[in-house]
């Protein structure tokens, strides 16, 4: 990334210093993202969101706040007349008197934040960050319809959404944001953070590009269909501006067996973890 347009207009010194303290917050950042991943690679096993409190369902998570150590927030803020439903991380021992350094974490499509953006926040909290999983609008629990509407241009505006409210949050040092990005969410991620320079270091991880695939197919797969699924998509465009039913894509549940003849290794793991080992009510690849 590059030094802030607002830098030029201090001392060399002071540019200089301040570009080295990015520096070392990109360092720090993609070290603890780069830890987290190592640490959590072998977490295969999930938990009953029935039987947890904040209905995480992902290994080792939070089942009560507990003082000293670190902490979940359930929180709900506006975003453009919608109610975004979202979970804070606290570090242990936080104080709110303090500065932390904060991590903005956009989810995979068709994910909650129950599931591995959660996962990686509360991870992360652990490392010393205050982080924001967010349910995206028209999904999870966040407000918005029609229901699972997952276009790219709510998607980036939902990641500004979560900067927007982490950034006013107690011991959020807003100088010091960095943006994860899972899956489709990295995709995303990326877009948001080519105009938001409040993000000041920016990691994917499994990213997706959403545009490309649902254009070309994953790995550029389709190319010989592109102009058939245009044409079903302004079709099922148009059937919804006249009132008619709401055609979505992959909606369907699948049996092991068509699980395991997906021709890639995302989706299958995908609709596995999405849909069995780690399902969520609210998750769902509609």
């Amino acid at each position: 990334m590059t030094t802030n347009s607002s830098d030029q207009s201090l001392p060399k010194d002071t540019q200089a210093t301040t570009k080295s303290n990015r520096q070392r917050l990109r360092t720090l950042f993609h070290s603890s993202v780069l830890a987290t991943t190592f640490a959590i690679s072998g977490e295969t096993a999930a938990a009953d969101y029935r039987n947890n409190p904040f209905t995480l369902v992902y290994e080792g998570a939070i089942t009560e706040n507990v003082e000293g150590e670190v902490n979940i927030n359930p929180v709900t803020y506006d975003l453009n007349g919608i109610d975004i439903s979202a979970n804070v991380y606290t570090p242990a021992n936080y104080d709110p008197g303090n500065e932390y350094p904060t991590v903005v974490i956009a989810h995979p499509n068709g994910g909650v934040k129950e599931q591995v953006a959660g996962l990686y926040a509360q991870r992360l909290a652990e490392q010393g960050y205050i982080t924001i999983a967010a349910d995206a609008a028209h999904q999870g629990a966040s407000g918005g319809t029609p229901r699972h509407v997952d276009k790219p241009a709510n998607r980036i505006e939902d990641i500004h959404g979560m900067a927007d409210f982490i950034s006013q949050y107690a011991g959020a040092d807003s100088e010091r944001i960095g943006l994860l990005g899972i899956c489709g969410g990295g995709g995303y991620a990326l877009k948001a953070a080519q105009t938001d320079k409040r993000f000041q270091s920016i990691a994917t991880l499994s990213m997706f590009n959403s545009g490309r695939v649902r254009r070309n197919g994953y790995r550029d797969s389709q190319l010989d269909t592109i102009q058939q699924r245009l044409k079903e998509a302004s079709e099922a465009r148009a059937q919804e501006a006249a009132g008619g039913e709401i055609l979505y894509a992959a909606d369907q549940e699948l049996t092991d067996e068509q699980i395991a003849a997906l021709p890639f290794a995302l989706y299958r793991e995908g609709f596995k973890y999405y849909g069995d080992t780690h399902a969520h009510p609210n998750s769902t690849f509609r």
